[in-house]
Order: structure tokens, then sequence, then C-alpha cells
């Protein structure tokens, strides 16, 4: 399986960057990928910056923008993961990924379950958080883990999904130094990218991560996306990285490294699950 990583830039119109998303989804069709990734809310800006509600109108595009990336995915005869603001009703939001099959049919949607509110990342304005469960989603081309950028830092999240049967962990991801952290970007990088490699250690699973990128303004701040979108295997080895530019990322991966890895290092085999009661309390 060869899959691409579309790792690019909001254009500061919706209309564009969306033309712009379907040249780089040809491409990357055109150079054999048949599992295409996108970054997460990849049509809009990042517009959490801000606790505008004005922006809940972005959500009107939903269905118009399901029904453009379903023709996508069935022109090309790919596999797609797309990330959108869904209107789900009058006042019920949600940051949602939708994967298509070869036929362009709706084969899954995963509503983001962990919402973070921080600063120029206020999402809990935005967003309810998923009532889905942590399964992966059934394609033709194997069972996709997707999950989405906050979730990132959640053991469980992942481990939940490797034992539904997940073959591969997808985060589509907004990620970036705000302009006031620009010395701590080193940092952060190396922890974002640690705990998504420790869920493909921990589960013997492959990660793959699409990160936006570019420098997106907002009234008293700016937010630099970092880019580094990347590809591990069950052993934490990186395959692909990307840079902090608009690019396209590809690599080939065989699920039958898993069974092998799961057999060298049979973390799930060793479980404790008669000791775990405590992981479901807030705190003891």
């Amino acid at each position: 399986m060869k899959i691409a990583l579309i790792q690019q830039k909001y254009l500061n119109n919706k209309q564009q960057t969306i033309d712009q998303t379907k040249l780089l989804i040809k491409q990357a069709s055109n150079n054999g990928a048949n599992l295409i990734l996108l970054q997460e809310l990849h049509t809009n800006s990042y517009f959490c910056q801000t606790q505008n509600i004005e922006h809940f109108s972005l959500a009107e595009d939903y269905l118009k923008e399901i029904e453009i990336f379903s023709k996508i995915a069935k022109k090309y005869k790919i596999v797609l993961v797309v990330s959108l603001f869904e209107e789900r009703a009058k006042g019920l939001y949600h940051n949602s990924a939708i994967v298509f099959d070869t036929d362009g049919s709706q084969r899954g949607k995963y509503r983001k379950m962990h919402i973070p509110n921080d600063n120029y990342f206020y999402e809990k304005f935005y967003f309810t958080p998923g009532d889905n469960e942590f399964k992966p989603i059934k394609t033709s081309l194997g069972n996709l883990g997707v999950l989405i950028c906050w979730d990132q830092w959640f053991p469980e999240a992942a481990r939940i999904m490797a034992l539904n049967g997940a073959d591969i962990l997808i985060y589509p991801t907004a990620i970036g130094t705000l302009d006031n952290e620009q010395q701590h970007k080193s940092k952060f990088l190396d922890a974002w990218i640690t705990i998504q490699k420790s869920h493909a250690i921990a589960n013997n699973i492959f990660v793959a991560s699409i990160n936006r990128v570019g420098i997106e303004k907002s009234p008293n701040n700016s937010i630099n996306f970092w880019g580094n979108s990347f590809v591990c295997d069950t052993y934490g080895q990186t395959i692909v990285s990307g840079s902090q530019k608009e690019e396209i990322i590809y690599c080939s991966i065989d699920f039958a490294q898993i069974e092998q890895t799961r057999k060298e290092w049979p973390f799930l085999r060793d479980r404790r699950v008669d000791y775990y009661d405590d992981i479901k309390k807030i705190y003891k």
C-alpha cells in the first residue's frame, strides 16, 4: 500500500484551497498512492484562534464538501481521509474525519473525542466532543484507526483503536507554535513526534500523522504550523518525514509487519487487564 500525506497551507480562500487540494490529490494518485491523507480542517483556516460565532457559518459547506471529496475518491479509485467542520444539528458542531473508499462511498466517520482549550486553540468554543467509540474504519485497504490532533496525546485512544483491530493510526493535525513560543518550538516538536511514536511501539502498529504548514494570523497572534508530517513503523522507526514546506510525502507499508512485531514484542499478550480499573477514574 502506498500512502500520500498532503501537507499544505491555507490560501486565505476556501475555494482556492480546495482547488489546490484537488490538484495535489490528482498528483498523488498519478504517483501511485492509493491511501491519501489530508490534514485537520483542511478546507478552512484554523479559525479556532479566536472565539467568534460568525465562524460557525463555515460548517454550512459540510455536505457540499462531502460530495466533493466523495467524487474525488471515486474518480481516482483511492481511499481518502478528510477532516471537516461538521454541523450535526443546529447549534451542534463537530471536528470530524470522514473516510471514503475507492468507489466514493463513506466507510465511516470519526468525531474528535479530546477537545483542547488553550490560548489561540479555543476548540471547546466550537466543537462538541464526539460520541463515537474508538473503532477503526474498515476499508478495502485495511482497518484505519482515525483519530484527530489533540487525540495524539492520549495513549488510551491509541490502545483501544489497536485492540479493536486497527492496522494504522491516522492523525489529521493542526499544530504549531505561537509568536511568543518560538524559543520552545524544538522541545514541543520533539514531544509531539515522540508521543506518537510511542503509540506505534506500545501497540505494534503503524502511525501516520499529517500536519498543516504556513503562518496563520489572528488579530493578536499568529500560529506557525510546523508541518513535519511523518509515518513510522511498528517499532517507532521513521519511514518518511516531511519538512515545514508544502509537499506531498510518500511511503509504502506492509501490514504484515504488525503480526511479526507482535510475535517478537507481545505487549498485547502481557497486559494485566485485571489490574487496570483505575484507568477509568479521573484521579485516585
